[in-house]
């Protein structure tokens, strides 16, 4: 016999409200990428209060679509509503939605955010069967917004405040040293440290060709070409010796990330450090119940860790891993030093040598 249990009305309306809340929030994902693509948010920066038909004019659009997408826009608060058919992009929003420069830009987090819930319909079928799902399943969306989401902050922190803080490693990179960055994706990272260091040498590898293609081409339009090498394959497939190693975001991914440590730690120079950039996560669940950890722990269901599951071992981390689990990891792959020496609101950074 079941016990009836008394319902609060109030908290089912706020839970209701809340859902009505998420709806709409699911629904904006999708608005911003199209104001993204279309150049609505740039159109309207800087520029005032500008009705529909103004900017359907200035960005080659049509002003019955682009007026239903300012309202809902004002509806979601991403623009204001400033009476007389006129709405305008505040400067700080502006900002945040189109200045890719700055480590406030978060354009990229709905890109990839929106490529990722495209895999629903896959998904429901991974949890059913336990079937993992690569990387390069995904919508290819998933890796230009990967990109754009984290290289605000490595542009903001790596060489300005993570490179100095390893003991050690920038005097180094300052007179040369030979870099790997394994798991670059689109190369952002890697072009970055070669532009800071022009006397090392930087070799990035990703087993996504189609990543590693467009890695090529960024790094020579950022006049370091000859001094990057981008390699297809994965990471136990690094050959060489390096002074440095490098990944960013990308160890929670594999599906053995202490497989992967070992191997790395025998390609360190004796002398040799790993930076290791991982999501900002506490040790507990209870730690990570907030906005970031429901960012980072929706994107490791549908991302990370069928991604990890996909691959020999399928440890899966995912990316709330928190960093208790990280140094062990570490140490299970015989690094014998494990300092975290950084930290944003959005990543943790550690030093390991061996």
């Amino acid at each position: 016999m079941t016990t009836a249990t008394a319902v609060n009305e109030q908290k089912l309306m706020e839970f209701v409200f809340k859902s009505v809340g998420d709806f709409g929030a699911m629904l904006n994902g999708s608005l911003a990428v199209i104001g993204d693509k279309l150049g609505l948010y740039r159109a309207m920066a800087g520029a005032g209060p500008i009705t529909p038909g103004e900017l359907a004019d200035s960005t080659g659009t049509v002003e019955r679509y682009v007026r239903e997408w300012l309202c809902a826009q004002a509806a979601a608060g991403y623009v204001a509503y400033a009476g007389d058919d006129r709405f305008e992009l505040p400067v700080e929003n502006a900002i945040a939605l189109t200045d890719e420069s700055s480590p406030a830009c978060v354009i990229g987090g709905f890109e990839l955010m929106l490529a990722a819930v495209r895999s629903t319909d896959r998904m429901v079928t991974a949890f059913r069967t336990g079937a993992g799902v690569g990387w390069h399943e995904h919508h290819k969306d998933l890796f230009e917004g990967c990109e754009r989401f984290f290289r605000p902050g490595y542009h903001a922190h790596l060489t300005a405040e993570w490179i100095p803080a390893m003991d050690g490693v920038e005097e180094r990179l300052r007179t040369g040293i030979r870099v790997a960055d394994v798991g670059c994706g689109l190369g952002a990272s890697t072009v970055l440290l070669a532009g800071a260091y022009p006397a090392s040498t930087f070799v990035g590898t990703d087993y996504h060709d189609e990543s590693i293609s467009s890695a090529r081409e960024r790094a020579a339009a950022g006049g370091v070409g000859n001094r990057t090498r981008f390699e297809v394959g994965r990471a136990k497939e690094l050959s060489g010796t390096y002074d440095l190693i490098c990944l960013f975001d990308s160890l929670h991914d594999m599906g053995d990330p202490a497989g992967v440590l070992g191997h790395l730690r025998e390609s360190l120079d004796p002398a040799g450090s790993v930076l290791l950039v991982e999501p900002y996560a506490g040790n507990a669940i209870a730690d990570n119940l907030n906005p970031v950890g429901a960012v980072y722990y929706g994107a490791s269901t549908l991302l990370c860790t069928p991604n990890s599951l996909s691959q020999e071992v399928g440890a899966a981390l995912g990316a709330q891993a928190g960093e208790s689990r990280l140094r062990a990891v570490a140490e299970s792959a015989g690094f014998t030093r494990f300092d975290r020496i950084a930290e944003t609101p959005f990543n943790m950074v550690f030093q390991l040598r061996p």
